[in-house]
């Protein structure tokens, strides 16, 4: 089959980078071996610097929400026109932890950053790239807080309160609902059931790909 871009989206203790791994999984076994693995923000190491910008900041200068909107899409626009376009041309799967669509939602509705603003600017950034599928590992936010919280030290965006991650989640669901190419899972399920789901989920995604 053609080279793919497939993406882990989904809010805090979604468990997006366990998910990463099962969905490369499920490929190796279905006999695609040239898999290049990202994330976002980062993945270069221009990416990388801005990614410690995001999160962090410089001292007590933190970004605004419109420079950690441009923040992002420079790292991603660098990550997409470095690594991912190239990894798919010369005929591997691209497997991502998060690509624009955390924007969409993040910023777009969570920071309060105009929705259609960020659609527009997704256009003009990406142009028409999109991933060929994107698996939403959905759960509500306290949950993922708490599964947070349990790891330890959390960063600026996980400090976040409550209804910024309803207003996050709630966009994420209206954005799924509109596009087909974006698939559901209910993340609240034990570890084993919610693997489970990847698998079947990407199973059914790559036998339509191959047209059975």
């Amino acid at each position: 089959m053609k080279s793919q871009f497939v993406v882990i989206e989904g809010l805090e203790g979604a468990g997006k980078t366990t998910a990463r791994e099962t969905v490369a999984s499920v490929l190796r076994e279905h006999g695609v071996n040239d898999i290049v693995l990202t994330r976002e923000p980062g993945g270069t190491p221009i990416a990388e610097k801005l990614r410690d910008l995001f999160k962090h900041g410089v001292g007590n200068d933190l970004p605004t929400i419109r420079a950690e909107v441009l923040i992002l899409y420079a790292a991603r626009v660098q990550l997409v026109e470095t690594v991912i376009k190239p990894a798919l041309e010369r005929g591997a799967w691209v497997v991502g932890d998060r690509h624009d669509l955390s924007s969409q939602a993040y910023q777009g509705v969570g920071r309060g950053a105009d929705p259609k603003l960020m659609l527009s600017l997704r256009d003009v950034v990406l142009g028409r790239f999109r991933p060929n599928l994107t698996l939403y590992l959905d759960l509500p936010p306290l949950i993922g807080l708490k599964r947070v919280q349990a790891r330890g030290e959390r960063d600026r965006i996980e400090q976040e309160l409550l209804p910024f991650f309803t207003r996050t989640r709630a966009r994420y669901l209206e954005l799924a609902e509109q596009d087909k190419s974006i698939v559901t899972l209910d993340a609240t399920k034990p570890l084993e059931q919610v693997t489970a789901s990847i698998r079947a989920s990407v199973i059914r995604w790559l036998l339509q790909q191959e047209g059975r």
